[in-house]
């Protein structure tokens, strides 16, 4: 079983982040990989990671917990008798009943990966198959260039924080055998210092909106729900953490006369009844020009012809799929009376009496 991950890191937000801001991370994200909207392999993972941490960081007792203990502080511990220390280490526990006493478990809020992003992406036909560069323009989080992410005003310092004392950590005595809970200081987010003079672009957030754009090069081979990551091209993260990475969803326009069945192109190629019957040479259209293609005598509705290596590349390996020419015989709606006599002698050499038959159709249909 995979390790679980940070739930503040789930949604992207930091460890002092209030619960409006915890909300509208959550809706965001929610929308974003909602299995309806998100086709993605991972779309459904992650819907459910997301609303797992949601769960925990919007309760503010389940909140509390996490922040002291991590994930074994959900686990069921300490509610309903069960062992109060299950999933705890021996440091953990020597921390949470001596750390009044001068000891050195101080930790505080370090560096936050800045958020995923998501941009769709639509080619055509032809540039899914051959591949192509793509110029885009996204908005997002960037390190604010006044103050260089640290959200203090240029040629101010940051003060120790009052509250914790700059040790980025609060305590309170619990009723459960004294213990002392710990948990980040919610007026410094565990950083021991607070701005006192907040950066006058970013207002003290270290990060302002900006737009970028950036060049996508999609590689020959794509198809429909395909996905190019970009790494490092997300949001910056806080306190000068990691950059997230931007994922680029592509959708494919649809061909007028081609479709894709895998790797392979299929046309459908209109003939008569007589090429189908006598056989044709016959010109084919494909993404590269023209191609001559020779009908078979006798050929019936639906035949396939394959143009080798006319298809698409393989997205991963060398080579190419096959153009295929599904051949539709089309019978003619319309005839002119040279035409029938010629359609009626061809009926008799071949046995077929329909010269009643037709004739009264015809008097149906043009009332002659």
């Amino acid at each position: 079983m995979s390790e679980k991950r940070d739930y503040y890191d789930v949604l992207g937000v930091s460890r002092g982040a209030g619960p409006d801001e915890i909300k509208k991370a959550y809706r965001r994200l929610a929308r974003q990989y909602h299995p309806d909207v998100n086709k993605a392999d991972d779309a459904e993972n992650r819907f459910k990671e997301i609303n797992e941490a949601y769960e925990v960081l919007s309760d503010e007792q389940k909140r509390a917990a996490y922040d002291r203990f991590g994930h074994a502080g959900l686990s069921g511990g300490f509610a309903g008798g069960g062992d109060p220390f299950a999933g705890f280490g021996f440091g953990d526990i020597f921390e949470t009943f001596f750390s009044t006493m001068g000891g050195t478990g101080t930790r505080r809020g370090g560096a936050t990966r800045g958020a995923d992003l998501r941009y769709t992406l639509t080619l055509s036909f032809e540039e899914a198959v051959f591949g192509c560069e793509r110029e885009i323009e996204i908005t997002r989080l960037e390190s604010c260039p006044r103050c260089q992410g640290s959200g203090a005003e240029p040629g101010t310092q940051s003060v120790r924080c009052p509250r914790c004392g700059g040790s980025g950590q609060v305590r309170q005595r619990g009723a459960f055998f004294n213990m002392v809970v710990v948990s980040t200081c919610p007026q410094c987010q565990g950083e021991g210092q607070i701005v006192s003079t907040p950066c006058q672009e970013c207002r003290g957030q270290g990060r302002s909106r900006a737009r970028r754009k950036l060049v996508v090069k999609v590689p020959a081979g794509v198809d429909e729900g395909s996905q190019i990551r970009l790494s490092g091209e997300g949001e910056a993260g806080l306190r000068h953490g990691a950059r997230g990475d931007l994922y680029i969803a592509l959708r494919i326009e649809p061909h007028p006369d081609f479709q894709r069945r895998g790797n392979d192109i299929v046309y459908e190629l209109p003939i008569n009844i007589a090429q189908a019957a006598l056989g044709a040479e016959v010109v084919v259209p494909t993404l590269e020009g023209e191609e001559d293609l020779y009908i078979q005598p006798g050929t019936q509705f639906g035949r396939t012809y394959r143009l080798r290596g006319l298809g698409v590349p393989y997205l991963r390996g060398n080579g190419r799929g096959d153009q295929i020419v599904v051949v539709n015989v089309v019978v003619p709606t319309q005839l002119t009376e040279e035409q029938e006599e010629l359609l009626e002698e061809l009926a008799d050499s071949l046995g077929t009496d329909v010269g009643e038959k037709r004739r009264s159709v015809f008097e149906r249909i043009f009332g002659s």
